[in-house]
């Protein structure tokens, strides 16, 4: 169908971005618990829209190619409010789930996003898994069995805070995945720079009004500066993601992403290890180094196992 956003076939620059953005988001939410205990969810989420907004403006400024009026106009105003209120949508419920939970666990659930990505990506783009990815499919769902089983079994026994904000996580990837199928077809209108500059731009507006600006002039240096990690991590993060979209397809993408709880547990083990009063360590059972693994060897499966 020609009214479908086509990806430009180069695999390989595709992978290395979403390799990128994958390492982004793995150490994130352990950035945004540090930051979360000295500032409140709407200002932290203001702040990112705000820095990323200004500094990809800048860029484009500087180089000339901010959108022209005449592009704007021709793309679906509906489409592209799609996706700026669902990623606006996603941001808070994230950032909210993650305060009344773990890092580790909030990363877990936030893994229903890429699937339905995927998911999204087969049905609506008429994307397709070979036999191979498929078969990778398996291993990747058995991963997760396996490395998830004692989190799934905390979500169970868990206090009343705790389910919220496991239920915060859930509502935060669908939002996620709404959004990012919005901005794959948006594409065919818009460059992945244009699209972001304008989503950071609007979701800055609708968060200003619900932020604490001034507890932003109480951070010491540690906090701020883990507090402007979490904005750049937003500009460059979203900016490979998006771009990724344009050179390769949504199913292969989301392989590459849910990789993230990984890094979060490595970064979360690193972290409290160096700094105790900064993070609590998660355990690791032989079967979730397992199930570890497996997801990494289902991942590599369902992004490498296409046919040519």
């Amino acid at each position: 169908m020609t009214n479908i956003h086509q990806t430009s076939g180069r695999w390989q620059l595709g992978l290395g971005l979403s390799t990128l953005t994958v390492t982004l988001w793995g150490i994130l939410p352990i950035a945004l618990k540090v930051t979360l205990q000295k500032t409140d969810v709407y200002t932290v989420t203001w702040f990112r829209f705000l820095v990323a907004f200004g500094l990809l403006a800048i860029y484009l400024g500087m180089r000339g190619q901010l959108p022209t009026r005449e592009k704007l106009r021709s793309t679906p105003s509906k489409l592209l409010a799609i996706a700026i209120i669902f990623l606006a949508a996603n941001y808070i419920c994230f950032v909210k789930g993650l305060a009344l939970t773990s890092p580790a666990n909030a990363e877990v659930i936030i893994q229903l996003a890429p699937i339905l990505l995927g998911a999204g990506g087969l049905f609506l783009f008429q994307e397709s898994y070979t036999l191979l990815q498929w078969l990778g499919v398996s291993i990747f769902t058995t991963g997760f069995m396996l490395f998830f089983k004692g989190q799934l079994t905390s979500l169970i026994t868990a206090q009343h805070t705790y389910l919220l904000g496991s239920g915060l996580v859930v509502l935060g990837a669908v939002t996620w995945s709404i959004y990012a199928l919005a901005q794959k077809q948006l594409l065919r209108n818009l460059s992945s720079t244009h699209i972001m500059l304008i989503i950071y731009g609007m979701c800055a507006l609708i968060f200003t009004p619900f932020a604490t600006v001034n507890t932003i002039f109480t951070l010491n240096i540690f906090h701020l500066l883990i507090l402007l990690f979490c904005a750049l991590n937003t500009l460059i993060a979203y900016g490979a993601f998006a771009e990724s979209l344009e050179h390769w397809e949504a199913s292969r993408v989301s392989a590459v992403i849910a990789c993230a709880p990984i890094i979060t547990l490595i970064s979360v083990d690193t972290v409290s290890a160096i700094a105790p009063n900064l993070m609590e360590p998660e355990s690791l059972t032989f079967m979730g180094i397992l199930g570890a693994i497996l997801v990494v060897f289902g991942s590599i499966t369902i992004a490498l196992g296409k046919s040519n």
